[in-house]
């Protein structure tokens, strides 16, 4: 039998934001898929709206199952989701993002079954706020600097998640990836999964507001990198704005890469260094 795949999604007031047909289109979708045994677990946050009349529905059609309470945001929304969650493996979608295309997840299940992979990550299409679309391409090679991928286009293993505590509830915009960070630093194992099948919609909390997510930035690579070299708060503004890491780190990170990669790790991440101080300095003309 195949295994229980667990789709996590939270919600919050949908209706009144305006989400309702995005979320529809998300659980119909899903129902589309081939692959026979998934789950759908919507953790909503006391909705006061009629979100919940709206769930009622989708969960007496057999759609989704759903539980609604206080909570403390996105990410504990998916922590407790993950506890509820009966499957071998999880995926974080948020109530506006889509999975596009209907036979991926037989595809993925079988590629993580054969390759026994922790985590899976796949190219996707990003919708933006200001309203363009652009294909996102994985960067696990520049991991430690930057977002290397969305989650939703992530499968990760329950009992990793597990492994490592869950999300980390401290960082409220982008505790996906401290997560991600925490697996490759560990070498969990991580498979690419080469096709496009997921459609998301970028946050608006960081793109209204990018000294929020510069400050949590520099948070988790305090959190992740203190252990490694000694970090400062000149240091780490240069890594968080330019992706500028001292050498002395970047000899200790290429070390969670097979030796093969470690020239292509290097020139990766000077790439990154680049690409984005000519932004920066573009950014002030």
């Amino acid at each position: 039998m195949e295994p229980i795949v667990s789709i996590i999604t939270t919600t919050h007031n949908i209706v009144e934001k305006g989400q309702a047909d995005d979320f529809g289109l998300l659980v119909n979708l899903l129902d589309m898929q081939t692959y026979p045994n998934i789950e759908h677990i919507v953790i909503d946050n006391a909705s006061n709206d009629d979100t919940v009349t709206l769930l009622k529905d989708y969960k007496n059609k057999g759609y989704i199952q759903f539980y609604s309470e206080p909570d403390t945001g996105k990410f504990n929304g998916f922590n407790k989701g993950i506890l509820r969650a009966k499957g071998k493996y999880v995926s974080f979608i948020s109530c506006d993002d889509f999975y596009h295309d209907i036979t991926a997840i037989t595809d993925l299940v079988n590629l993580m079954e054969a390759e026994n992979a922790d985590f899976s990550f796949s190219p996707s299409y990003c919708r933006h706020s200001e309203g363009f679309v652009f294909l996102f391409i994985p960067a696990m090679y520049n991991t430690f600097q930057v977002m290397p991928c969305p989650r939703q286009c992530m499968f990760f293993k329950k009992s990793v998640l597990e492994k490592e505590n869950y999300f980390d509830e401290k960082f409220k915009l982008m505790s996906d990836y401290d997560l991600i960070i925490r697996l490759v630093l560990k070498k969990y194992k991580a498979v690419f999964f080469n096709q496009n099948y997921t459609t998301y919609k970028i946050g608006e909390k960081l793109t209204k507001n990018p000294q929020a997510g510069d400050n949590e930035a520099k948070a988790i690579f305090y959190k992740n990198y203190r252990n490694l070299y000694p970090l400062n708060e000149e240091i780490l503004d240069k890594m968080v704005k330019t992706s500028d890491f001292p050498k002395e780190l970047l000899d200790k990170l290429v070390t969670r890469f097979p030796e093969n990669d470690k020239d292509l790790f290097y020139e990766r991440c000077e790439q990154m260094h680049q690409i984005r101080l000519q932004a920066l300095q573009q950014s002030k003309q």
